[in-house]
């Protein structure tokens, strides 16, 4: 048998538990994440890099931020965000995976397991 493709309209993404974060009075959010490790110390020291980053997330980032609760999949993530910027979204599917696989490559990310069988 072969294997079976996931649907990434499936994945349930949880923003990382490591990192901090907060929201504005306009909803806007703020990662804070903490600088940690040997090359860090060493950036810290000798280039005065601050020991935490402050990542600050647009509009529609902050809105998709809030959305990954490790419950909502991203098919009704993508639905949401139609709900809330309408035209100004689209095309709303292909900007959101983009989107999310960005998050998940640079570790802001990981995805629920779902109890499906696929």
């Amino acid at each position: 048998m072969g294997k079976t493709k996931k649907n990434f309209m499936d994945f349930i993404p949880v923003c990382n538990p490591s990192y901090t974060w907060d929201a504005d009075r306009k909803g806007k959010v703020t990662v804070h994440v903490v600088n940690q490790g040997f090359y860090n110390w060493i950036a810290q020291k000798v280039f005065k890099k601050p020991p935490v980053s402050h990542i600050s997330l647009d509009e529609y980032g902050s809105y998709v931020w809030q959305q990954m609760d490790g419950m909502r999949n991203v098919y009704e993530i993508s639905k949401l965000v139609s709900a809330k910027f309408g035209k100004e979204a689209e095309p709303v599917i292909p900007r959101l995976v983009q989107y999310i696989e960005i998050l998940y490559q640079n570790k802001f990310i990981g995805y629920v397991k779902t109890n499906s069988k696929t």
